[in-house]
């Protein structure tokens, strides 16, 4: 990609006021042409935290093109047997959907709660597996990082591989992506966080997205898979004050130009200011990474996206 010189549009105070509000990385791709800054001159790798969610996202589209998943109707008890034995006969609607949605009506407090817990536990998914159902499948979001990690167990037995090593060879080399890391528990690979790669690497998922799935002419994600899965399915957490989320789709947040004040896009987000943002009207994609502070911090990552980098593309 060539340069996109936005060094002699922002204000000359930028970089200032950046690293006062801890930011990391800023990387930005544009028709074509890209612009990065780095807090320390360079791009390394880092956590994506919650971000992952959306590639996980992807690497189930994949799963489904390929024939390893018959699709997201699938209840979840075709992977987990034991879940027909439950008392409450609403785990077995659970499909992948109700996963992939956040409202699978398992017992999972708003903001993860529970997910800190599971850590702690040695079998994750037993832990997952044996919470009550609060909700009737399909009723009620709940963002829940258990439900993401059994989506990671899924691909992992339907793919009879390391989730890894699949997402390597299905989709990582096809668009660039060099080098990444993924943390597991008993060789399943954590659904909701614990990706690690660099900014401009996570700019190439968001890219991919924006150009439809084709990577250099190479259908790598089914076009019909992205429009689904950033399509709105739930209200998600557009309510939440400060405004860092978002409505809600399969494992990726959107942002309706009536809710934002700006223009219709869809992001990846990551606990503390970790965001990729696919602005497909404006033909942009934007990774800004923070340091953390605090779930709520997560503004100013917002406030940048939007009153300085947005603005100037408008």
């Amino acid at each position: 990609m060539t340069t996109l010189n936005l060094n002699a549009i922002l204000p000359a105070s930028t970089e200032e006021k950046w690293i006062a509000w801890q930011m990391k990385n800023v990387v930005i791709f544009h028709d074509g042409l890209e612009w990065e800054w780095h807090e320390r001159g360079r791009d390394a790798a880092h956590a994506l935290y919650s971000c992952t969610k959306s590639i996980l996202s992807a690497l189930i589209g994949i799963a489904i093109e390929q024939g390893q998943l018959a699709g997201v109707e699938l209840p979840l008890s075709s992977f987990f047997p034991r879940i027909i034995d439950d008392l409450d006969e609403r785990k077995r609607l659970i499909t992948i959907k109700h996963l992939l949605t956040m409202t699978s009506g398992i017992d999972w407090p708003d903001f993860d709660k529970p997910y800190w817990q599971m850590r702690k536990t040695a079998d994750w998914i037993d832990y997952i597996l044996r919470r009550p159902m609060a909700h009737e499948p399909g009723s009620t979001f709940s963002y829940n990082s258990g439900g993401s990690h059994l989506l990671a167990a899924i691909l992992t037995q339907v793919s009879a591989t390391d989730l890894l090593d699949y997402a390597r060879n299905n989709l990582f080399a096809k668009v660039g992506i060099s080098s990444p890391a993924w943390k597991s528990n008993q060789g399943i690979c954590e659904g909701g966080a614990d990706l690690f790669m660099n900014a401009k690497n996570l700019a190439r998922m968001g890219l991919l997205y924006l150009q439809e799935g084709v990577w250099l002419g190479e259908r790598v994600l089914s076009q019909s898979w992205i429009r689904e899965s950033t399509k709105i399915r739930t209200k998600g957490l557009t309510h939440y004050e400060p405004k860092i989320y978002g409505q809600y789709g399969y494992h990726w947040w959107i942002s309706p130009k009536e809710d934002n004040g700006y223009v219709d896009y869809f992001f990846a987000f990551g606990y503390g200011g970790q965001y990729l943002f696919v602005v497909p009207k404006l033909n942009i994609v934007v990774v800004i990474r923070k340091g953390l502070a605090g779930r709520n911090h997560a503004i100013l990552s917002r406030e940048l996206f939007h009153h300085e980098i947005l603005k100037t593309f408008m």
